[in-house]
């Protein structure tokens, strides 16, 4: 049983998606001080404050903390956008390597013509 665990916590799937929790982590973080240290106070400020609002999460239309939502869509929007843009690249920098992998194979004779090849040598002995 103890093999078993073992096998299945060191298999690369297993490992590859705890990196990428990981990472996620890191990532929500750095996405989470963007939005609340720049993007924020850059684009959002004169909006919040056409609002009387200090902080998006104030923003509340008869009990609904709608602000805190609108501050998750950015997040989300950001992210997306980001994870797209990564995931764009890596696909490229793939097929790249894939293409310099290629080996150029010879054109030579077709499977037909070696077997209609190999026909002919059999009928003529």
């Amino acid at each position: 049983m103890i093999k078993e665990l073992k096998e299945f916590l060191f298999k690369g799937n297993v490992l590859d998606l705890a990196v990428a929790v990981v990472m996620g982590a890191a990532f929500n973080a750095i996405i989470t001080s963007l939005v609340g240290d720049i993007i924020t106070p850059l684009i959002l400020n004169p909006a919040l404050k056409a609002a009387n609002v200090e902080n998006i999460a104030d923003l509340v239309w008869n009990g609904v903390k709608y602000g805190s939502f609108l501050s998750a869509i950015i997040n989300f929007i950001i992210v997306g956008t980001t994870l797209f843009f990564v995931v764009k690249a890596a696909n490229h920098a793939i097929s790249i390597g894939k293409k310099e992998e290629e080996v150029v194979e010879e054109e030579g004779p077709s499977q037909e013509e070696l077997l209609a090849e190999i026909r002919d040598l059999l009928a003529n002995k």
